[in-house]
Order: structure tokens, then sequence, then C-alpha cells
């Protein structure tokens, strides 16, 4: 693909294809699907068959050749493994309340009704978690080598906000996917992108030089596999619809949507903000979060109907494989209308008692996974407010207080006009990162294209900005159908992931190119450092440098420890991995030892000069 409009004009030919002519579309697609796997099979047959070629020949030579060169003769055998396990894929079970019988007899009745009613298969079991959701999902014994096991997983709050009839229509439209004879095709063709995302991860994070190779191959295969199985997958929700309205009727799958819809929005625009509000004002967060929700979910918003009409004319799309709300309601044969809130909910009714036990425990699941990060940020908000008052009683600002007088009244002071803000604190310094981006997000929020050179520059200043500013040009440039600033984002992602990927290799690995400088420690760190060390019995003595990974002024500082062991070592490996567990500096550490790093070793000393640690 050349552009985002060569990539949807190949999806609308396809998309006609796949209505004029499924079997050629299908049999197509899976030609296509099966190149991949020859590209991986045949190299991975071609590197064992490169390694008995070298074998015969290097053999009939001279036998003693054959052993010298042994090592060469390895290499394109353990490449070619290294490509067969990656045709190995393993997904996991999803995670959740495993219900049984005697939890919700009623649920589990009304489930496995609905499974003999659209031809699903049987089910491994039925979960509960705590999203906003449900799906089927089919995890592969071996590869789908000895089937699949399945799943239905049900959200907690999906059933606080839909009728039993709602929730109904839900579960038919996932047994849809299951029973509506395409499950398994779609699951090897997604097992197909899987295996090549895999090899091409790890030959990245090898550094090898095969990754070119595969590297271009993959930037063709990858969006033009992608494009010819999007008709397929957004055909199989219109399916899925279908069983569901074949189930329970269209009425009650078309109240579903409109009501997922809107309880989505309620959730994002009204319920998360609240519990972002107060976690200023509160130093713990709240003990009932699932039962808060629940109510939030059945409480009908003053801008419902606004809402439900932007969703309704939302466009479709060429990133998400669902059809819109407009398109799934018309092929249901449903008007789209506001849906009253169902006297009771699915929860209620298919639940019983184990719905508070759920809302409960998932609420207390939550509060331990926020409750540190809920402190430290109330502490910062108070922290804040004594800053944010003290640039208020200035009657002069500098760049830098003007900057931070910015951030602190986007952040408390919601009333302020934030843009004029940020435009000040541009004026006051045109190189500060954070300003330029926000001053860009902010514009961009309004549709307004004079935010993107703000983001644009900011993302050249500070790669930390790159994954977020090209999110936000990414929303932008699609709403407003620029393709060229859809390329520009995507070549903007592409080289930050290159330079990850080579700063991950630095990190992983010593050379004799390594350019090392001394640890420039705080004499705090370097006593903590000492203590740790101290703790490891095995080292006498140790060097720490820092080595260079990135010219990035905001990359973390990668450290290289050099350690001398105490007597004889019978398993250095294991030791060197005690010392890495161990050690705690202020970046990432790597840590070698001199007998297998002689080169490495002298470099390592001069650029340390004294050892920091002699036991």
């Amino acid at each position: 693909m050349q552009s985002a409009a060569a990539y949807e004009a190949l999806v609308e030919r396809l998309d006609r294809q796949f209505r004029e002519a499924p079997s050629l579309y299908r049999f197509k697609l899976a030609l296509l699907a099966c190149l991949g796997f020859a590209v991986l099979g045949g190299s991975a047959l071609f590197a064992v068959g490169v390694s008995a070629g070298l074998v015969a020949v290097l053999y009939a030579i001279s036998p003693i050749l054959l052993l010298k060169l042994i090592k060469v003769v390895w290499i394109p055998v353990l490449f070619g493994w290294f490509l067969l396990k990656a045709l190995w894929v393993k997904f996991d079970p999803p995670e959740g309340y495993r219900l049984r019988a005697t939890d919700a007899p009623e649920l589990v009745r009304e489930v496995e009704r609905l499974r003999r009613e659209t031809g699903a298969p049987k089910l491994e079991a039925i979960l509960i978690d705590s999203d906003l959701n449900a799906s089927a999902a089919s995890i592969p014994r071996a590869s789908g080598l000895f089937g699949h096991r399945h799943y239905l997983v049900l959200g907690l709050p999906l059933m606080q906000l839909l009728s039993r009839e709602q929730l109904l229509a839900v579960i038919a439209h996932e047994f849809g996917h299951f029973g509506g004879g395409h499950s398994w095709f779609a699951g090897w063709i997604y097992r197909v992108r899987v295996s090549w995302y895999r090899v091409l991860w790890a030959l990245q994070q090898s550094g090898s030089s095969l990754t070119k190779v595969f590297d271009r191959f993959f930037r063709w295969y990858a969006p033009y596999f992608n494009a010819y199985s999007f008709s397929l997958s957004r055909a199989n929700e219109f399916q899925a619809d279908a069983a569901a309205a074949g189930a329970v009727g269209a009425s009650n799958a078309g109240a579903a949507l409109i009501r997922v819809h809107l309880g989505s929005d309620r959730l994002e625009r009204d319920f998360w903000p609240r519990i972002r509000a107060a976690n200023d004002r509160e130093p713990a967060p709240p003990m009932q979060l699932y039962r808060d929700m629940g109510a939030q979910l059945r409480q009908p918003a003053a801008d419902d109907a606004a809402r439900l009409s932007e969703a309704l004319a939302r466009e479709p799309g060429y990133d998400d494989t669902h059809p819109t709300l407009a398109q799934r309601l018309a092929a249901l044969g449903v008007e789209a209308s506001a849906v009253p809130e169902p006297d009771v909910s699915a929860a209620d009714a298919l639940l019983g008692p184990l719905a508070a036990e759920l809302e409960a425990r998932f609420s207390e699941d939550w509060r331990a996974s926020v409750q540190g990060a809920w402190e430290e940020n109330h502490r910062t908000t108070l922290q804040n407010a004594a800053r944010l008052a003290e640039l208020e009683a200035l009657g002069e600002r500098d760049a830098k207080q003007t900057a931070d007088y910015a951030y602190l009244a986007e952040c408390l002071r919601p009333e302020l006009d934030h843009v004029a803000l940020y435009r000040q604190a541009v004026a006051a310094d045109p190189d500060d990162a954070y300003s330029l981006f926000r001053l860009g997000a902010l514009l961009l929020e309004k549709r307004d294209a004079e935010g993107v050179p703000y983001v644009r520059k900011a993302m050249q200043m500070d790669s930390s900005a790159v994954d977020a500013g090209a999110a936000l040009l990414a929303h932008y440039y699609q709403e407003i159908g620029d393709h060229e600033g859809l390329e520009f984002t995507g070549k903007a992602l592409d080289a930050a992931y290159a330079a990850r990927m080579r700063v991950a290799r630095e990190r992983g690995r010593v050379t004799t190119q390594d350019v090392y400088a001394p640890h420039a420690l705080t004499d705090e760190q370097l006593d903590g450092f000492r203590r740790q060390v101290r703790g490891l019995d095995t080292i006498e003595k140790a060097w720490v440098v820092r080595k260079h990974v990135s010219d990035d002024p905001n990359e973390p500082p990668h450290f290289v420890v050099l350690v001398a062991w105490r007597g004889i070592i019978f398993s250095e490996g294991g030791n060197l991995q005690r010392a890495v567990d161990a050690i705690e500096l202020p970046g990432s550490v790597i840590v070698i030892t001199a007998p297998n790093q002689r080169a490495i070793a002298r470099r390592v000393r001069k650029a340390a000069g004294e050892p920091m640690f002699v036991r």
C-alpha cells in the first residue's frame, strides 16, 4: 500500500467483489493467508536445507573442515527453528469470574437455549468481567490442531445497563460469531497475522540483518492482507446481528445496540470524568465503584438525544470492521429512537444476589489497583493548587512560570481560556515542547488546523510526544479526509518505533563499539548501589559506567555494571541474573563479567576508573 487513499480504494474494490462473488473472494483470501504461511514455512525449510547442503559440501571437502565450521552450519538451522516457533501461536483464555451453574441458573439456562438455537458450539465456560462489553472467544488447542475451547464473556456493566431481552440479543449476537460458519476461518486468518507480528518483533529485537528481507515483504503483505480480510470481518458483524434478530427479535437487537452506544457515552463523558474529579477532592478512591457505575448507566443523560444523533451521523470508515450504528439498525429494519430505561436490569434479573457480590468484588479489585496512584494524584493536586495560588499572586511571570501556570490552570481552572494561556506560554518560550503540544491538542479538539504545526513541532522536539501526537493528528486527519496527513502520522510512528527498537537492542547487549562515560550517579545513588551489591555475597568488586544508547536527551540512562566474582562460581548465568534483579539504578542495567567480555571489560574499567564497590 502506497497511501491511505490506495488502501481505501482497495477495500472498496474488494468489498464489491465480496458482494458480487463471495466464493471467489473467500478463495482468494485463503490463498493470500496461505502465502504468509508459505513464506514463513518455506523460509524455515530453506534454512534447514542450506544447513544440510553445507554439511554435505564441507564433509565432501574435509570432515575436519566440517568440525571447524560447525557453528556456521548451525546458524541457518537455528533461524529455521526460530521461524517454525513463530507459527506456534499460543492464546491465553479470557479472564473474568467463572460462572458456576449454581451461581445464576436462570442465566445459564438462557445461554444454553440461545446456544442451541444459533447452532453455536458447546461452551467451556461463561465468564463475567468488569467491562461494558461482551465477547465470544475461541481459544485454539495447539494452534487449532486439536480444536478450540469456546468462552462467552459478559461484562457486569453491560448487564447493569440492559434489560433481560436486550442482553439476550447481545448473547445471541456473540453466538452468531460462533455458529455462523465463519469462526474457524476468521480465527485462522487472525493467526496468520499474529505469526507475522511475532516473527518481525523477534527479528527486530535480535537486530538481525534478516529483518530487512522480511520487513520489505511484510510492509506489503500486512496492509494488503488487512484490506482483503476487512470485508469478511464487517460482514460477520451483520451476520451476527441477523442471528440475534432471529433469536430474540429485531427490536430487542436494535434496542441493545442503541443502549450500548448511549451507555458507553455515559461512562466516557459523565461517569469517568466525575471519578477523576473526585480524585482531586478525596484522598481515597470510592468504595463501591461498580455499584455507582450501574446507577450512572441506568440514569438518562440530559443530552442522550444529541449523542444518539451524533452516533447515527457517523460516517463509515476503514479503521474499524464494525459497521456504524446507522448501518446496523438499517440492516435490522429497526428505526433509530430513544430506548426507555429497563424497569429491571439484566444483572438483577439473571444474576440475582451474585450481581451485588460481583459489584463488591470488582470494586475492591479496582480500588486495590488504583490506590497508590489515587493517593499520589491527590497529593499532587494539593501541591498543584498551592503552586497555582503562588503563581496567581505574582505580578509578572517568567517563561517557565508562564508555562507552569498554563498547565496548572488547565488542571484546576476549567473556566479559564486554556488556549490563550498556552499561547502566552509558547510566546514566552517557543521551544517548550509541552506547551506546544497542549496548544496544538486544544486547537485540534476544535478542529482548528492551526494546531497541526504545534503538535508536529512538539513531536520533533520530544520523542515521548510522538505516540500521543500521532494519535491526535491521525484522528484529525481522519475527520477531514486528509490522506497525506495520515501518511505523515504513519511515517512518524514507524520512525519512532524503529528508533525504540534500536535503543532496545543497545540496552540488551555490549559490544566493542559501545561508547562509555562515567556513571554520573549522585552520592546517595552510589550508596544505594553499594548496599545492593553488598547483599550479593558472590561479588568482590563492581564498576559502573553509563553507556550511550541514543542521542535523544529524554531517553533514560543505561548502565553497564562489570563485576568480579568472589571465589569460585559454579553458575555464572544464575549469579548474573541475581545481580540484575538486585541492582536498581535510575535507568536500565546490564551486568557483565571480565572472563566473558575481556576487551569490553578493559574499556569499562578505563571509563569507570576505580571500582564503585570493593568488599
